[in-house]
């Protein structure tokens, strides 16, 4: 009897050191192997469930904006699923945290974010206010999925289509600035200086087609172009 109790006495020990130890850290237990695991979580991870296809712990929260299945919070998806793309809107990178900082999937951007991926191609940002019905806003500025502005759009609001640091678009107060647009590019052709010249003013001879305003402008260019040249030669 006696030598009994002192074989169990040790046992006790033991295992009440062991209790207060994790039970996977425990040297006695098998450890999964964690290749296919997420090295950390935090924010954006649901680190309470199981992800069967990775066998380990944790899942990627995904923004629902980024699923291709409508959702109104984000969806726990497991690795490989993630991996694959399944159920994930291509224009979306899934690696990346979102502004709001709980879940992951954020458009693909370049530029450093001023052009978005829609539908497959980038299209402008633009800064915000400028846009009338933009279709989503960033946190840079403003896009429109399909029938992107122009540069006459732009320009009736006294804006041109310039990069702005993270975003497109910089302002000309049209009282003061003639933007000239010309053929299908998103840059205006010139910007004209009217030296507080009121063109909400009718004078006689003043051009009524835009056409007329164009060769007249073009007139005047061809004038002082010349002035210049005769009166502030190279030296």
């Amino acid at each position: 009897m006696k030598n009994t109790l002192l074989f169990v006495l040790p046992m006790i020990y033991i295992s009440a050191a062991n209790a207060a130890t994790p039970w996977w850290e425990q040297p006695t237990v098998c450890r999964l192997n964690p290749t296919n695991c997420y090295s950390a979580m935090g924010a954006g991870f649901e680190s309470g469930m199981w992800d069967s296809t990775s066998n380990c712990w944790g899942l990627k929260l995904i923004c629902p904006e980024a699923l291709t299945e409508p959702a109104t919070q984000p969806i726990p998806i497991e690795r490989t699923a993630l991996k694959s793309g399944k159920g994930i809107l291509s224009d979306f990178d899934t690696d990346a945290l979102s502004a709001s900082g709980d879940c992951y999937g954020r458009r693909k951007s370049s530029k450093n974010g001023a052009t978005v991926s829609v539908n497959g191609k980038y299209v402008n940002v633009y800064c915000p206010g400028i846009l009338d019905n933009p279709d989503e806003t960033l946190e840079n500025g403003e896009i429109v999925y399909n029938n992107q502005p122009t540069c006459q759009t732009l320009a009736e609001s006294g804006y041109v289509a310039t990069l702005n640091d993270d975003c497109f678009g910089k302002y000309y107060d049209i009282s003061n600035y003639f933007i000239e647009c010309g053929g299908t590019s998103l840059l205006p052709a010139r910007i004209i200086i009217l030296n507080g010249a009121d063109y909400n003013i009718t004078h006689p001879g003043m051009p009524q087609t835009m056409d007329a305003a164009n060769k007249m402008f073009e007139t005047m260019y061809s004038t002082s172009k010349i002035q210049h040249d005769k009166y502030f030669k190279n030296k």
